[in-house]
Formats: structure tokens, C-alpha cells, sequence
């Protein structure tokens, strides 16, 4: 039985890559493969892969290009854009200046008017206390007399009654 499991493993075949026999014939076809696959590379793979990287170039090339204009045309926009802002604001504060110049003519007038109207009411009240304090003083003079000439008439009899109305008027006056 050992004679048989040792003959068993000599007649057994090994690994066919490690057979020297074979290698001639495997080197042919390595060859053949490896000329296969580099003919199938640069005349297909790499002509699709060159173009495809061409136009990624060229689309990003042509992105940044107009990407870089449109960067430009955005500075110009804010630049019109903020000049036109400065152009709003100053036109605001005209408009501002010129509104308040307009309501301060406007109360100008209205204060000139209220004060003249308040002056003429005024005159016309100093003329109503004046006519008043004319009437009282007036009144006043004449019960003064009255109850003068009534007293002096009571305590003497012979007292003249435009004696004591002189005699009150110049009481009353000072």
C-alpha cells in the first residue's frame, strides 16, 4: 500500500503553471494576451479616455472662463447697483431738505399768522379791560361820591356837593 500511495504521487500531475514543459507555450500566449490587451487599450480605451478628459478640460476650462466674466459682471452690477444707491440717497436727502425748507416756510407762516392773531386779539382784549376799567373806575367814582356826599351830608348838612365830588375825583385819581 505504500508503494501504491508513493506511485500515486508521482503519477499525480502537479500545477501545470510550474510544469517546464508547458512554459514555452504559456510565454506564447502571455505574449499574445499582453499584445491583445495593448492593442485593445490604445486603439479603444485610451482614445475614448483621452477624449473624455479633453472635453472635461475643455468644459472646465471654458467654466472658469465664464465664470470669470460673470465674476466681472457681477463687480460691475454692484458697482451700478451701489451707485445707484449713492444716487438714491442723495436724491432722498434733497427731497428731505427740500420738504423740511417747505414745512418751515409753511409754520413760518403759520407762527406769523397765529402771532399777528394772537396780537390783534390781545389789543382788542387790552381795549375790552380798558373800556372795563374805565366803567369800573367810573362806577367806582360814582359810588364813591355818592356814599361821600351821603356821609358829608349827614355829618354837615352845610357841605357843598361839588366840593366833595372834586374831593373824591382827586382821591381817586392818585
Amino acid at each position: 500500500m505504500a508503494t501504491e500511495a508513493t506511485g500515486a504521487v508521482e503519477a499525480a500531475p502537479g500545477m501545470p503553471q510550474l510544469d517546464f514543459s508547458t512554459f514555452p507555450n504559456q510565454i506564447f500566449w502571455l505574449i499574445i494576451t499582453l499584445v491583445a490587451i495593448y492593442l485593445i487599450l490604445t486603439k479603444v480605451a485610451l482614445p475614448r479616455i483621452g477624449s473624455v478628459l479633453a472635453e472635461r478640460s475643455g468644459t472646465i476650462t471654458n467654466d472658469l472662463a465664464a465664470a470669470e466674466e460673470l465674476k466681472l459682471a457681477a463687480v460691475e452690477a454692484e458697482k451700478a447697483y451701489n451707485q445707484a444707491l449713492a444716487d438714491a440717497r442723495a436724491e432722498a436727502q434733497k427731497i428731505v431738505a427740500e420738504a423740511r425748507a417747505e414745512i418751515q416756510a409753511d409754520l413760518d407762516v403759520a407762527t406769523a399768522k397765529a402771532d399777528a392773531e394772537i396780537a390783534a386779539k390781545s389789543a382788542e382784549a387790552e381795549k375790552a379791560i380798558a373800556e372795563i376799567r374805565e366803567g369800573a373806575m367810573a362806577s367806582v367814582t360814582e359810588v364813591a361820591t355818592d356814599t361821600a356826599q351821603a356821609l358829608v351830608a349827614a355829618l354837615l348838612p352845610s357841605a357843598k356837593d361839588a366840593d366833595v365830588s372834586a374831593a373824591v375825583a382827586e382821591r381817586v385819581k392818585g
